[in-house]
């Protein structure tokens, strides 16, 4: 009888290959290249002697011989999971709370299926969003009033821990039959032309601001601001002006065709969301587990992002 040589890694991979629907997306999940990945399962398949997927197939189908490893990666990697955290409990004082700040309106589409997820992991730990927009969200951790901030950059001066999650494209949005429409890519001079429609932030705040229109020394028309994503494109289509907002948070509007989008820069506008929390708490095993469960789920929820 030959050696088993199934492990963990191996179980993860195919779980993360069927999870993200490709082997580059997989990759981009487990942190490996995607050379090591397809290492990893020609391996397992030469073991066994048979083809674990259909590699013609989008998203991956897999074989028997596949559907077979993965009832055992949905077996055991939430076990393993599981006892991870009952360790740490173990160990650890036991309770906590984590108060959660966000200085982005978008942040909500993501964040609330990633605390679902972690207050079934750990519910124990007293989980909470601080109400209202906060500008300056890292001075609430300082002042003990939260455990952790989203937030769009990291700074090196501020005396915190950060923790990246996703890197993610920003569009430009406008009525469907926009003379802008017809333009591979928008540039700065385009958007000063216009009424920009954005949520009520402050200027250094917003990327097209920051990277593209102050850098060129101009500023749009007018601004025109509201809090709630659909009012913003409700905006844009009935022509009242020109949006700027995540890919993956209009995904859905663009497939029913209700607005057009259309790049910001010959390289495409990007964005970043980081997680701040104040200095040690990276130290509790609840802390990291919900910044691995929060990249899983936003990578495996969101089209189109990247993880830094």
């Amino acid at each position: 009888m030959t050696q088993p040589i199934l492990e963990i890694r191996h179980l993860r991979t195919l779980s993360a290959l069927r999870d993200t629907g490709s082997l580059v997306r997989a990759a981009q999940l487990l942190n490996l290249t995607q050379s090591a990945l397809s290492h990893q399962i020609k391996a397992l398949e030469a073991h066994y002697g048979c083809a674990l997927f259909e590699r013609k197939s989008l998203p991956p189908q897999f074989t028997a011989s596949g559907l077979r490893l993965l009832q055992l990666a949905d077996s055991v990697l939430p076990q393993m999971e599981t006892a991870d955290r009952d360790v740490a409990r173990l160990v650890s004082s036991g309770g906590g709370q984590l108060r959660i700040v966000v200085e982005c309106h978008t942040c909500f589409d993501w964040l609330m299926p990633a605390m679902d997820t972690f207050r079934q992991a750990w519910p124990e730990i007293e989980l909470d969003i601080v109400s209202g927009f906060h500008p300056d969200p890292v001075a609430l951790l300082l002042q003990d009033k939260a455990e952790v901030a989203i937030v769009s950059e990291q700074d090196a001066t501020e005396p915190v821990d950060h923790h990246a999650l996703f890197r993610f494209e920003i569009v430009a949005l406008m009525a469907n039959g926009h003379g802008l429409a017809e333009k591979p890519y928008l540039t700065a001079e385009d958007f000063a032309d216009q009424t920009l429609i954005t949520y009520p932030v402050p200027d250094e705040m917003l990327d097209v601001l920051r990277q593209v229109m102050q850098p060129a020394g101009l500023q749009p028309r007018q601004r025109r601001t509201t809090e709630l994503t659909v009012a913003m494109l409700q905006l844009v289509a009935s022509g009242r002006g020109i949006a700027a907002l995540p890919w993956w948070a209009v995904q859905s509007y663009l497939q029913r065709g209700y607005v057009s989008a259309r790049p910001i820069g010959p390289a495409s506008l990007r964005g970043e969301l980081h997680m701040a929390c104040r200095p040690g708490l990276s130290a509790q095993a609840w802390l990291s587990d919900f910044v691995r469960i929060t990249r899983d789920s936003c990578f495996k929820r969101l089209p189109g992002i990247e993880l830094l």
